[in-house]
């Protein structure tokens, strides 16, 4: 008798989960999604911050699913789907399945801003964070040869929209490669004149954190030099200037967002009705209401939890997926599940070196220790043997020389490959 077959749409964090789950069950399991690799989003930023090469936080899908008895893997983007036929349409084909798992993810949320997302950054694809490192090494290299000192200060201005743990973490990270790396790169500049402003809607910075640790973080990103501005939103932008809605406008070549998120396109066109952000409302079983062979699974999926809306974090697209991969496993038994429910293990960010704030188990660290954790955690979560030491490598030879290794400008402005 044929296998039945589940394809898992995205490999991300509850994609991969859900693929490890299922390898070696019996199941015809294929992995599909637009690149051939499974990217760690949270180590983006060190990329963009010269800090890691991209390749030491991406892992091959293929070099995966060899290992898993039973995957296989098919480089396409999901563009739709048929129900009723139990068929997926994708930009190379349409694909069968009996057992479907959504994990899309999420894009970038500009809130209706146009001016702001023609004019800013974002850090969701591997791409963003070679073409944000090349803004920033760039805008240092014209500031060299600016003769205009105001002009001068504003390409060496970051502006950095959240203060949520990404907006920290490279609020943080972009603050010390100024000072400790390209302060020497660049001796003809004066980059005490260089200014990273982070800017937040409301009264405080990581919302989610205890008030504690919330005050440490804004105490040392100040020490640091962060010029921090709560109860601030930038309503415009252009390509030197960042505006605020009281009117003051920044000076400012570069604007980095990291203010919201919202399911990807794909929950679009799935003709489901969508919640807020787009997330599509799943049943308890992470399933569709009238599909129980369809699963959503990540930033995708809309589900509450003793009244409040699971955050669209990877800790809970990672078990999301280990759940989608056993219910399917069951229901193949024959048996059920008891409905998802999430395990919240914590949460943590790096401010800088030596420096990081973490919540978990009902107790709060901050400092060097909780630093230390990140740093391991963060090693643990990785994919891929060589990923983990390259990446360890890099963090020790940052933490003993203040080198970061990887200032290359690998494009320049206006330079096309195509």
């Amino acid at each position: 008798m044929k296998s039945k077959r589940v394809v898992i749409a995205g490999m991300g964090f509850g994609g991969i989960r859900a693929a490890k789950v299922l390898a070696g069950s019996g199941l015809d399991v294929l992995l599909l999604d637009r690149n051939n690799y499974h990217l760690f989003q949270p180590l983006l930023y060190q990329v963009a911050t010269a800090g890691l090469e991209q390749e030491s936080i991406a892992h091959s899908v293929r070099a995966m699913a060899r290992s898993w008895s039973g995957t296989k893997f098919h480089l396409g983007e999901m563009t739709g789907v048929d129900f009723a036929s139990r068929e997926i349409r994708t930009d190379t084909g349409n694909l069968q399945y009996d057992y479907l798992v959504i994990g899309a993810g999420s894009v970038t949320n500009f809130f209706g801003l146009e001016s702001v997302e023609r004019h800013s950054f974002d850090l969701k694809e591997l791409a963003d964070a070679e073409t944000l490192r090349n803004h920033i090494l760039t805008s240092f290299e014209r500031a060299v040869i600016e003769p205009d000192p105001a002009r001068k200060r504003a390409l060496m201005t970051f502006v950095i929209v959240g203060g949520g743990p990404t907006g920290v973490e490279f609020a943080g990270a972009l603050i010390e490669l100024v000072h400790f790396v390209l302060a020497k790169d660049y001796p003809d500049l004066s980059t005490d004149a260089a200014r990273v402003v982070l800017v937040e809607a409301t009264d405080k910075l990581l919302a989610s954190m205890p008030e504690k640790l919330r005050a440490y973080t804004l105490k040392k990103l100040r020490s640091m030099s962060v010029e921090v501005l709560l109860n601030a939103r930038v309503v415009d932008a252009g390509p030197e200037r960042v505006v605020l809605h009281d009117g003051a406008v920044i000076p400012a070549h570069t604007l980095f967002w990291s203010a919201g998120v919202k399911a990807a396109p794909l929950a679009a066109v799935l003709d489901i009705p969508q919640k807020a952000g787009g997330r599509i409302p799943v049943e308890p079983d992470l399933t569709l209401s009238g599909h129980p062979d369809v699963y959503v699974i990540g930033d995708m999926a809309y589900l509450e939890q003793d009244g409040s809306l699971l955050p669209m974090i990877a800790p809970v697209a990672m078990q999301m997926g280990i759940y989608a991969g056993r219910a399917i496993l069951a229901k193949q038994a024959g048996t059920t599940l008891p409905p998802f429910c999430y395990h919240d293990k914590g949460s943590m960010a790096t401010i800088g070196r030596n420096a990081a704030v973490a919540s978990a188990f009902g107790m709060n660290f901050r400092g060097y220790f909780a630093w230390l954790v990140w740093l391991l955690l963060h090693l643990y979560y990785l994919i891929g043997f060589r990923n983990r030491i390259v990446v360890m490598l890099n963090w020790v030879w940052y933490y003993w020389f203040h080198e970061r290794q990887v200032r290359l400008i690998t494009r320049r402005a206006g330079q096309s490959y195509e």
